[in-house]
């Protein structure tokens, strides 16, 4: 035990040692690795295309969905790195996208990271949203979160 925490929570101990949740740093790593991909530092096995725009810089594009398949290849695809990855990517800023260097994308991305709030869905509590980036894209908005 570490003397003077009993007094915190949970969340705040969280946030005092600077821990990330599970799902945030699920959601940071599938960024990176789709920008070593958009960077050509791995192999895109998956087909990711991008397209380059002059607002929001570099987007990912969404594969398409057979929309006569069933309902649980339906919800297979959506949690899909090849679909999920993607979709967050293309809420980031383009600052964080355009990053010369895996260690500058990690220095933008938990800076950008850091403007949410993280705070899973916890059994037996209500919260604000599902904490992922692409709730809060649609909190604010959908599109890019600047």
């Amino acid at each position: 035990r570490i003397l003077g925490w009993q007094k915190l929570g949970f969340w705040e101990r969280r946030a005092v040692l600077n821990l990330q949740s599970l799902q945030r740093r699920r959601e940071r790593y599938a960024v990176i690795h789709v920008w070593k991909i958009y960077s050509g530092l791995v192999p895109n096995g998956i087909g990711l295309e991008f397209k380059e725009t002059f607002r929001y810089g570099p987007r990912a594009i969404i594969p398409g969905f057979n929309h006569r398949a069933q309902r649980a290849v339906s919800s297979q695809y959506d949690n899909s790195f090849s679909v999920r990855g993607p979709m967050i990517w293309n809420t980031l800023p383009r600052k964080v996208k355009e990053s010369r260097s895996i260690n500058e994308l990690k220095a933008t991305l938990g800076e950008h990271l850091r403007s949410f709030p993280d705070r899973p869905p916890t059994r037996g509590y209500t919260g604000v949203n599902g904490n992922s980036l692409l709730d809060f894209a649609a909190c604010r908005g959908a599109g890019e979160m600047n």
